[in-house]
């Protein structure tokens, strides 16, 4: 586990400069406070930094294989390493270390780019093949690590992070106002775009692939669900999936350094560490509560599962006044925004458990694959509003609009009637209507395209959706974009400002390849959520813990704090037209949304919270650059959002 960074000059060829490299490193220096490494050969430069989990001794980077025509920098940890290796030496390769990173080399030398085909686990990496003088730089293929890019000028500068990006340049960075159209709608930035305009992210399962001067984005993960031929029977599909979670598992506990579990009160991380404890144990277990009674929030319902699955439990207790304190460096942390609560506590929870483990597990994935969300209900008999009569549902429609709050409802009504399949997706997804979020724009600021450049991300995953149901192509389409680029996303990056790498055993691949293949009624059925994992926790836990009632990581607690927080200092930010927002929104229709909000007419709580984690990342911005601009379409001046 580690942070790596590079350049590579492929057009002119001319050599890297060892002390950009070595600066590029340096700025994620936390992810790997125990080692660093470089490479230069010429145009090309690679940098390391190494957090020690596998092979303490054999596994600095970068890493070649003996005749030093492969090399490579890897962020990451592959599961499934030690077969991979016995299977390359059976087919002659010889191995110098025990490391998964050596895997990857021989691997790539047998089977080129294929080989991420055969690897199980999570990984950012840059592989240089020396004779063919190609770069490979690829991310895994559920998105679980980071893969940031630049090209300008016939340069190519990668990391884990934005920081090694930004520490190429002395220029001033702009903000993509797409990019910022589609966080306000999404709460975060979708792959391959980033809130930099000319920054991207590589999106989960592709790679870029540069050689003969030129580069190109490709998709090397293409699994295509298809159902089984035989349609899996209840007993059937929750004992398979049982022997698919304990592999995984098992394949996560592997680690040379202490592991602990991140535990909330509900039934998926409760199952993690029940399985847990069948490779071993006692395992040291992590809570984050908040409040002003710590007695209502999770610790309790945590407290009661460490007692009775035998964890050692370890409680972190949050209150608002460092919730409101803490936001702009954990703002920092993420380098781009993301508009949800359980990014704080993630960063307390990352930070305590550091200071015992540098491996910790999360129960993250069972809500996305099984259809944990309310909005998986709507999706899944979304069906049935269709069949409706139009006049019908017009009529009802309009009655819903009319109602105060309910804003979730609102968007179930707008978006499930659309025939259009991805816009219909696309709408459910979105916080507020396109013309709502649109309209915060300052005129002539959005392009005339804007709102459909991740439509035509995901049709280059139709192929994909083709054998789905409708509930499944949703969960598809969950699990390449928003679990990637919203949840996964601010676990890497604030469990690793801490040094602590996190995993995330329900991810495995084998275990989202065999539920993305399953019925929608394996998944929700009568109205029940995540139907068959919940077989599966019956089996192992307790009633008391399998009917708890869900909490969430943080939504309860803490955005109450924010609905109070409104009426404070950020309740200003949005009414201050001096904000650094307002270089690219217009301060009326915020004011309207927050009229609203307060008169109990409208819900906007997440909409506004967005803007509030927007205009805290700008400030952050402003702090480290001196001065940010907006990248206005061609023909138009940049707009200034600072002095």
């Amino acid at each position: 586990m580690c942070g790596i960074a590079g350049q590579y000059n492929f057009i002119r060829r001319e050599p890297v400069k060892p002390d950009t490299i070595r600066r590029m490193t340096e700025s994620i220096r936390h992810r790997g406070p125990d080692d660093e490494g470089y490479f230069f050969e010429g145009a090309i430069g690679l940098g390391f930094r190494r957090l020690s989990i596998i092979d303490l001794a054999g596994g600095h980077q970068p890493m070649s294989d003996a005749e030093e025509t492969v090399w490579i920098i890897f962020n990451g940890e592959i599961y499934n390493y030690k077969e991979l290796r016995a299977e390359l030496q059976g087919k002659g390769h010889q191995f110098r270390t025990n490391s998964d990173t050596e895997v990857i080399i021989h691997g790539y030398k047998q089977w080129g780019t294929d080989v991420f085909n055969h690897l199980n686990g999570m990984f950012g990496l840059a592989i240089w093949d020396v004779p063919n003088q190609r770069l490979v730089v690829a991310r895994d293929a559920m998105g679980i690590k980071l893969i940031y890019y630049k090209i300008d000028n016939g340069k190519l500068a990668f990391g884990s992070e934005i920081r090694p990006i930004l520490a190429t340049q002395d220029s001033k960075q702009e903000v993509d106002p797409i990019a910022l159209n589609l966080f306000l709608r999404f709460r975060y930035t979708p792959s391959p775009l980033t809130i930099f305009q000319g920054i991207r992210k590589l999106a989960p399962g592709t790679m870029l692939v540069i050689e003969t001067g030129e580069c190109r984005e490709k998709r090397w993960y293409n699994f295509t669900p298809t159902p089984f031929a035989t349609p899996k029977e209840d007993r059937e599909a929750a004992r398979e999936l049982l022997e698919l979670y304990r592999g995984a598992v098992k394949r996560h506990l592997l680690s040379d350094v202490p592991v602990g579990v991140l535990l909330s009160g509900g039934i998926d991380s409760a199952l993690l560490l029940a399985l847990m404890n069948e490779q071993g144990g006692p395992w040291p277990a992590y809570t984050i509560g908040y409040g002003k009674s710590f007695e209502d929030d999770e610790l309790t319902d945590a407290a009661e599962t460490a007692a009775l699955l035998g964890a050692r439990h370890i409680r972190v207790k949050l209150d608002q006044t460092e919730f409101e304190r803490s936001l702009p460096e954990i703002v920092e942390c993420l380098e781009e925004p993301i508009a949800t609560s359980s990014i704080v506590p993630m960063y307390f929870v990352s930070q305590r458990a550091r200071q015992d483990v540098k491996v910790a597990l999360i129960g993250q994935g069972p809500d996305e694959l099984f259809g944990g969300y309310t909005r998986h209900l709507g999706v899944r008999y979304g069906n049935w509003w269709r069949r409706l009569p139009a006049g019908l549902r017009s009529m009802t429609g309009f009655a819903v609009n009319r109602l105060p709050r309910n804003e979730m409802l609102k968007r179930g009504v707008r978006s499930l009637g659309n025939e259009d399949r991805l816009k219909r997706y696309q709408d459910v997804f979105s916080l507020a209507p396109a013309e709502t979020i649109d309209g915060l724009f300052r005129d002539d600021i959005l392009p005339q395209r804007n709102g459909r450049e991740l439509l035509d991300y995901w049709r280059d995953l139709l192929p994909q959706l083709e054998h789905t149901d409708e509930l499944g192509g949703f969960q598809l389409l969950e699990i390449r974009c928003s679990l990637p680029d919203e949840l996964l996303m601010y676990a890497d990056k604030l469990s690793m400002a801490h040094s602590l790498e996190v995993r995330v055993p329900y991810l495995d691949q084998t275990v989202v390849e065999y539920v993305q293949r399953l019925g929608a009624n394996l998944k929700v059925r009568k109205g029940t959520r995540k139907w068959l994992h919940r077989q599966v926790c019956q089996s192992y836990l307790s009633t008391r813990i399998v009917n708890r009632k869900k909490r969430g990581f943080a939504s309860n607690v803490v955005d109450e704090w924010f609905h109070s927080s409104l009426n404070g200092a950020l309740r200003e930010v949005l009414l201050d037209e001096s904000s650094l927002m307002f270089g690219l929104l217009n301060p009326k229709p915020v004011r309207r949304l927050l009229e609203g909000h307060q008169s109990g007419r409208q819900d906007n709580h997440k909409l506004l919270f967005s803007l509030v984690m927007f205009e805290q990342w700008l400030r952050g911005a402003r702090s480290r650059q001196g001065q940010l601009t907006s990248a206005a379409p061609k023909g138009m001046h940049a707009v200034h959002l600072a002095s």
